[in-house]
Protein backbone atom coordinates (compact mmCIF):
# COMPACT_ATOMS: atom_id res chain seq x y z
CA UNK A 1 0.00 0.00 0.00
CA UNK A 2 2.72 2.38 0.72
CA UNK A 3 4.20 1.84 -2.70
CA UNK A 4 0.87 2.49 -4.41
CA UNK A 5 0.38 5.70 -2.48
CA UNK A 6 3.90 6.84 -3.35
CA UNK A 7 3.41 6.15 -7.08
CA UNK A 8 0.03 7.91 -7.08
CA UNK A 9 1.62 10.99 -5.45
CA UNK A 10 4.45 11.01 -8.05
CA UNK A 11 2.00 10.75 -10.93
CA UNK A 12 -0.05 13.52 -9.39
CA UNK A 13 3.02 15.75 -9.28
CA UNK A 14 4.25 14.87 -12.77
CA UNK A 15 0.96 15.37 -14.60
CA UNK A 16 0.91 19.21 -14.33
CA UNK A 17 4.59 19.38 -15.41
CA UNK A 18 3.93 17.15 -18.42
CA UNK A 19 0.89 19.22 -19.35
CA UNK A 20 2.85 22.48 -19.27
CA UNK A 21 5.64 20.95 -21.39
CA UNK A 22 3.12 19.81 -23.98
CA UNK A 23 1.56 23.28 -24.08
CA UNK A 24 4.99 24.91 -24.66
CA UNK A 25 5.83 22.53 -27.49
CA UNK A 26 2.51 23.27 -29.19
CA UNK A 27 3.12 27.05 -29.03
CA UNK A 28 4.94 28.64 -32.01
CA UNK A 29 8.72 29.02 -31.62
CA UNK A 30 9.90 32.44 -30.55
CA UNK A 31 13.16 33.81 -31.92
CA UNK A 32 16.02 34.30 -29.46
CA UNK A 33 16.83 37.83 -30.61
CA UNK A 34 14.46 40.61 -31.47
CA UNK A 35 14.01 40.89 -35.27
CA UNK A 36 14.74 44.65 -35.35
CA UNK A 37 18.29 44.31 -33.89
CA UNK A 38 20.97 45.15 -36.53
CA UNK A 39 23.35 42.36 -37.45
CA UNK A 40 26.43 44.56 -38.10
CA UNK A 41 29.02 45.31 -35.44
CA UNK A 42 28.68 48.59 -33.61
CA UNK A 43 30.97 51.44 -34.70
CA UNK A 44 32.69 51.48 -31.31
CA UNK A 45 34.05 47.95 -31.84
CA UNK A 46 35.56 48.86 -35.22
CA UNK A 47 37.17 51.97 -33.73
CA UNK A 48 38.54 49.88 -30.85
CA UNK A 49 40.18 47.39 -33.23
CA UNK A 50 41.69 50.22 -35.26
CA UNK A 51 43.09 51.85 -32.12
CA UNK A 52 44.65 48.59 -30.95
CA UNK A 53 46.21 48.01 -34.39
CA UNK A 54 47.67 51.52 -34.53
CA UNK A 55 49.02 51.20 -30.98
CA UNK A 56 50.68 47.88 -31.86
CA UNK A 57 52.32 49.42 -34.94
CA UNK A 58 53.58 52.39 -32.89
CA UNK A 59 55.13 50.04 -30.32
CA UNK A 60 56.82 47.94 -33.02
CA UNK A 61 58.27 51.03 -34.71
CA UNK A 62 59.52 52.33 -31.34
CA UNK A 63 61.25 49.00 -30.58
CA UNK A 64 62.91 49.04 -34.01
CA UNK A 65 64.16 52.62 -33.55
CA UNK A 66 65.56 51.84 -30.09
CA UNK A 67 67.38 48.77 -31.46
CA UNK A 68 68.99 50.83 -34.24
CA UNK A 69 70.06 53.55 -31.79
CA UNK A 70 71.53 51.03 -29.34
CA UNK A 71 73.52 49.40 -32.13
CA UNK A 72 74.92 52.76 -33.29
CA UNK A 73 75.83 53.94 -29.80
CA UNK A 74 77.51 50.61 -29.03
CA UNK A 75 79.71 51.01 -32.12
CA UNK A 76 80.57 54.59 -31.14
CA UNK A 77 81.46 53.63 -27.57
CA UNK A 78 83.70 50.72 -28.61
CA UNK A 79 85.90 52.83 -30.92
CA UNK A 80 87.83 54.63 -28.15
CA UNK A 81 91.51 54.18 -27.25
CA UNK A 82 90.82 51.69 -24.46
CA UNK A 83 88.31 49.65 -26.48
CA UNK A 84 88.75 46.41 -28.36
CA UNK A 85 89.05 46.74 -32.12
CA UNK A 86 88.96 43.84 -34.56
CA UNK A 87 91.75 44.39 -37.10
CA UNK A 88 91.40 41.24 -39.21
CA UNK A 89 89.67 37.87 -39.13
CA UNK A 90 89.46 34.71 -41.20
CA UNK A 91 87.39 31.54 -41.08
CA UNK A 92 89.27 28.35 -40.24
CA UNK A 93 86.25 26.06 -40.31
CA UNK A 94 82.47 26.26 -40.22
CA UNK A 95 82.40 27.76 -36.73
CA UNK A 96 86.05 28.50 -35.98
CA UNK A 97 87.82 31.80 -36.65
CA UNK A 98 91.23 33.36 -36.18
CA UNK A 99 90.95 37.01 -35.19
CA UNK A 100 93.54 39.75 -34.70
CA UNK A 101 92.35 42.33 -32.17
CA UNK A 102 93.89 45.49 -30.81
CA UNK A 103 93.45 46.15 -27.10
CA UNK A 104 95.08 49.47 -26.27
CA UNK A 105 98.52 49.16 -27.87
CA UNK A 106 98.68 45.34 -27.77
CA UNK A 107 97.74 43.21 -30.77
CA UNK A 108 96.54 39.69 -30.07
CA UNK A 109 95.91 36.71 -32.34
CA UNK A 110 92.90 34.84 -30.96
CA UNK A 111 91.37 31.51 -31.86
CA UNK A 112 87.60 31.77 -31.54
CA UNK A 113 85.34 28.70 -31.34
CA UNK A 114 81.74 28.41 -30.15
CA UNK A 115 82.94 27.20 -26.76
CA UNK A 116 85.98 29.35 -26.02
CA UNK A 117 88.44 32.06 -27.05
CA UNK A 118 92.14 31.17 -26.92
CA UNK A 119 95.14 33.48 -27.12
CA UNK A 120 97.37 32.06 -29.87
CA UNK A 121 100.05 34.74 -30.13
CA UNK A 122 100.88 38.29 -29.04
CA UNK A 123 101.97 40.35 -32.03
CA UNK A 124 104.44 43.23 -31.81
CA UNK A 125 102.84 46.68 -31.80
CA UNK A 126 104.76 47.72 -34.92
CA UNK A 127 103.58 44.74 -37.02
CA UNK A 128 101.81 45.89 -40.19
CA UNK A 129 98.56 44.16 -40.90
CA UNK A 130 96.58 44.00 -44.13
CA UNK A 131 93.97 46.72 -44.20
CA UNK A 132 95.60 48.79 -41.45
CA UNK A 133 96.54 52.37 -42.21
CA UNK A 134 100.01 52.41 -40.62
CA UNK A 135 101.49 54.52 -43.36
CA UNK A 136 103.85 51.86 -44.77
CA UNK A 137 105.03 53.07 -48.19
CA UNK A 138 105.08 49.75 -50.06
CA UNK A 139 102.29 47.20 -49.79
CA UNK A 140 104.60 44.24 -50.58
CA UNK A 141 106.48 44.66 -47.28
CA UNK A 142 103.33 44.01 -45.24
CA UNK A 143 102.80 40.40 -44.19
CA UNK A 144 99.45 38.89 -45.04
CA UNK A 145 97.06 37.58 -42.42
CA UNK A 146 97.66 34.02 -43.62
CA UNK A 147 101.44 34.36 -43.19
CA UNK A 148 100.98 35.84 -39.69
CA UNK A 149 98.71 32.93 -38.80
CA UNK A 150 101.21 30.37 -40.14
CA UNK A 151 104.03 32.09 -38.25
CA UNK A 152 102.07 32.10 -34.97
CA UNK A 153 101.25 28.39 -35.38
CA UNK A 154 104.92 27.57 -36.04
CA UNK A 155 104.55 26.45 -39.65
Amino acid sequence: MNLRAFLAGCVGLLLPVAASLAAEQAAPARPFAAPDVPVTAPAGAVNGIAQVTVALLVVLVAVFIVAVLVRRFRNLAGGGDGGIEVLAQTALGQRERAVIVRVGEARLLLGVTPGQVTLLHTLPADAHLPGSSSGAPDQAARPSFASLLRKSLGR
